[in-house]
């Protein structure tokens, strides 16, 4: 059974296909079509919902935004599930949706009840937003009439001067109501959600053709953009052993479960260097949803984080209810789609060594949007000096450029014990670069670009790491 709430309403869902979104169970299954289906892609926003659940303490209450295209109906377990519909306290708009009215936020109105849920969100997190932090909890959303100029106005407006609503005056009884819910069993016949790794074992063991995901925003796309139909899936995001994340003394160990947007300040904290990578992977929506493990096990050649694993040295950390094994990630991806994973194990979590004293790392991404887009060319240079500036190592990862993520292995050898300030050791990496792969053309970039891309990021790494000796300045434009 999946019990949630759906606003204040307890719902136990015993049957269902396993592939139901929360998307077509609201507007089929419930009737509210304040949730609308845009790109069923998880890119435009339109059908943005609310979830709430308690914080790792128990004390409050968690508000995250998800796409409810991509969103299976097993996240919801143990949640609140909140729609543009259940914000209103009776004829009075919620603050949001009257700040929207105030800014003449609104025209053709099809995109504006997802751009009101990805507001609701921020509006109810503890920090007040600054202008940034809003142009990214909005970044997600797309509007083709109003602009977005009154969109933000209205979501400053709302966001920073905040007053208790009915969620907040609520909040003790929603979170006992969810604590009731959450202590039921979950799961359907066709749709298993195992808690912890012998579980895990047993369903895989009697499910072998059960597919596996976690956030679901890539498996979900073969739903909705293949029309495929997936007869039984296990769910990995209450596995209690996916879902950690410990700081160890050589390095982070998330689990392959945690959503992006919970681990990213820890990440940030030891690898400040990944914080545009981060803000430009998808959306807020979609990193609240997605995990580290998903975007390693669906090797995807464009993937945004195996690239800043690759030049991080990380492991794969991979189970099976019996043995544990750790795969450096250099190798675990073995061809255009696959992987290292044998059919009875999982990627229980992801090892980043902490980076060494003088080191100097870079991560850019190349897309022809500058947020929520795939790339074009990703590129992560991980680099140690000594204290004469000599390189001691080298390593980097690769998106977009090949069949897998990939490194290009000989620049270790074509730059290591030389000083890395002199031009001579940048034209011995572009020799290197040059020549390391063979990138296709697709719509995103041609193969040309691509080739070109490659060698052009590398010049910026060493032009930027060497700022004292090359002056230069870099700008990044943000919408005002």
């Amino acid at each position: 059974m999946i019990s949630f709430l759906l606003n204040d309403k307890a719902v136990h869902i015993d049957a269902t296909q396993a592939d139901t979104t929360l998307l077509n169970y609201l507007r089929d299954g419930c009737g509210l079509s304040g949730t609308k289906e845009g790109c069923a892609s998880g890119d435009c926003g339109a059908c943005t919902v609310v979830i709430a659940q308690a914080n790792d303490h128990g004390s409050a209450l968690e508000y995250r935004a998800l796409n409810s295209c991509v969103t299976f109906l097993s996240a919801v377990h143990g949640k609140q599930l909140l729609t543009v519909e259940h914000l209103a306290n009776g004829d009075t708009l919620h603050p949001v949706q009257a700040a929207m009215v105030d800014a003449h936020g609104s025209q053709c109105g099809f995109c504006t009840p997802g751009f009101v849920m990805s507001m609701f969100a921020l509006y109810q997190q503890a920090e007040i937003p600054n202008r940034e932090q809003i142009n990214i909890a909005l970044g997600g959303n797309l509007c083709r009439c109003t602009g977005y100029r009154p969109i933000i106005d209205a979501a400053v407006a709302s966001c920073t001067g905040k007053v208790d609503d009915k969620f907040s005056e609520r909040q003790m009884t929603t979170l006992t109501q969810l604590a009731q819910l959450n202590s039921s069993s979950a799961g359907l016949d066709n749709l298993l959600m195992p808690t912890n790794r012998a579980e895990l074992a047993h369903a895989i063991s009697n499910h072998p053709n059960a597919r596996k995901f976690a956030g679901s925003t890539d498996l979900a796309l073969e739903v909705t953009q293949q029309f495929k139909t997936l007869p039984a899936l296990i769910s990995l995001t209450n596995v209690a052993e996916l879902c950690v994340m410990q700081e160890t003394d050589s390095g982070l160990n998330i689990g392959a479960a945690v959503p992006l947007s919970k681990m990213e300040t820890l990440l940030l904290s030891y690898f400040p260097e990944l914080h545009e990578l981060l803000d430009r992977f998808a959306s807020t929506p979609i990193r609240n949803q997605a995990t580290l493990g998903g975007n390693i096990a669906n090797a995807s050649p464009i993937g945004d984080m195996p690239p800043a694993l690759l030049a991080l040295n990380a492991l794969v950390r991979v189970d099976n209810g019996s043995i544990r094994r750790d795969i450096p990630i250099s190798e675990f991806f073995t061809g255009y789609r696959q992987t290292l994973l044998h059919p009875d194990e999982w990627i229980e979590a992801i090892f980043i060594p902490y980076k060494k004293p003088n080191s100097k790392i870079s991560a850019y991404k190349i897309s022809k949007r500058q947020e929520d887009d795939i790339s074009a060319v990703c590129a992560v240079f991980n680099l140690t000096l000594d204290n004469e500036n000599i390189i001691q190592d080298v390593n980097s990862g690769f998106g977009g450029v090949a069949a897998t993520p990939a490194s290009a292995t000989d620049l270790r050898s074509a730059i290591i014990g030389k000083d890395w300030s002199q031009s001579a050791t940048f034209e011995a990496g572009k020799s290197v670069l040059s020549q390391a792969f063979n990138p296709i053309d697709d719509v995103r970039a041609s193969a040309s670009y691509r080739q070109t891309m490659i060698v052009n990021l590398w010049k910026r790494f060493w032009l930027q790491s060497n700022q004292q000796n090359h002056k230069i300045e870099t700008r990044v434009h943000a919408y005002e």
